[in-house]
């Protein structure tokens, strides 16, 4: 894409859905108060400790933060929406290189709705045109990223 286009079109926001085999509930619960059961242990931010779990601070204003083995807090975001069991809406405040800034922000919305005995969960991360000059290829990355996570976390739904 040339630079030209690329100024004047934003990236697409990354979009997954994905049926769980769980209550609406359950859905909610493993995917706020359990994900640091089924993130990604490499996916992290801690330097010079192992990650030990994930935190989603279960209200709007409430801090979202990564725990290292050391007991170290990291974070990641904050909480714009708590919504249980239909909504949740986090702000990614890591840039393209990972590291937190508290003045930067993108956003994540996961919707979750009863469906057929299961729960749709609907994920969208968006503004990533805030990546800056790299984010095509943030988008790029993070897209597939964002399906590994998705699937580890639908696994744990169903265990």
């Amino acid at each position: 894409m040339n630079d030209l286009a690329q100024q004047r079109i934003a990236p697409a926001a990354i979009r997954k859905t994905i049926t769980v085999n769980a209550p609406v509930d359950r859905a909610f619960a493993v995917f706020d108060s359990r994900m640091g059961d089924w993130w990604h242990k490499e996916h992290s931010v801690a330097q010079g400790t192992t990650q030990k779990d994930v935190v989603i601070e279960p209200r709007a204003g409430g801090r979202w933060y990564e725990v290292g083995a050391d007991g170290s807090e990291h974070p990641w975001g904050r909480v714009i929406a708590y919504d249980p069991p239909r909504r949740l809406v986090l702000a990614w405040q890591l840039t393209r290189e990972f590291a937190y800034d508290p003045d930067f922000e993108t956003t994540v919305e996961i919707l979750f709705t009863e469906q057929d005995g299961g729960t749709r969960v609907d994920f969208e991360h968006r503004d990533l045109e805030r990546m800056g000059p790299d984010a095509v290829e943030m988008l790029e990355s993070m897209d597939g990223g964002w399906g590994m996570l998705l699937d580890l976390y639908k696994a744990a739904a169903e265990r």
